[in-house]
């Protein structure tokens, strides 16, 4: 079964490896996560597990959100709540919690987030385009040029590359290494970077692809 945890990104540093190497990673508050719902397919239709993150108090949450919490019987409440499938029914039960003793160091990760919004940009920031000559009479400059080539085709392809709302987008970095594990603190520090602002919500799992080893060159 697929290990996840829900965590919030804490910021980026630098430590030394066993081989005496600075490494940046990303440092990752994952868990405590209390298991608060179990669905089965008999139940529900499908079978997910349920977990939750970061605590809060109680008079700062809706009686909704605490009468799910009770039948949990989480003696502290939880703001963000993350549910994912499983193709079997869960090994957990309602009331376990998951901490980042499920992960260990070296093992392969996949980080979910939502990238920086940029807000509204055009083709070069948000495309990467080269825009058009800045000299020589041109009034274009920073614009994307011809988008419907007049009669021929007459009209603008679906997907064509325009400014537009940029960022805030969910995305997910495959095949992180666990670097540390500082289990009194529930921290993971994960080599590199991968989306998202300081602060943000993020979820951590074990990689679904393992990345391919390198193959050498034919000769």
């Amino acid at each position: 079964m697929t290990l996840i945890l829900l965590g919030k990104k804490v910021g980026m540093t630098q430590v030394y490896d066993g081989e005496n190497r600075l490494v940046p990673v990303t440092v990752i508050q994952a868990g405590p996560c209390p298991v608060t719902q179990i669905k089965t397919v008999d139940n529900d239709g499908y079978n997910a597990v349920q977990i939750g993150f970061w605590t809060q108090k109680e008079h700062r949450m809706t009686g909704g959100e605490l009468g799910h919490l009770k039948k949990a019987r989480l003696t502290i409440p939880v703001t963000h709540l993350g549910e994912f499938r499983t193709t079997a029914a869960p090994e957990f039960k309602v009331g376990d919690v998951l901490t980042v003793n499920k992960f260990s160091e070296g093992a392969m990760v996949d980080v979910i987030g939502t990238s920086k919004g940029r807000g509204f940009q055009g083709v070069m920031k948000r495309h990467n385009m080269d825009g058009q000559p800045d000299s020589h009479g041109h009034m274009m400059h920073r614009r994307p040029g011809s988008i419907g080539m007049r009669q021929t085709p007459g009209h603008v392809f679906k997907g064509k590359r325009m400014p537009g709302h940029m960022g805030q987008e969910r995305r997910t970095a495959q095949n992180l290494t666990v670097v540390k594990i500082l289990e009194d603190k529930n921290l993971i520090l994960i080599k590199g970077s991968f989306p998202g602002a300081t602060g943000d919500f993020v979820v951590v799992r074990t990689a679904i692809k393992k990345a391919k080893a390198a193959t050498p060159a034919k000769k």
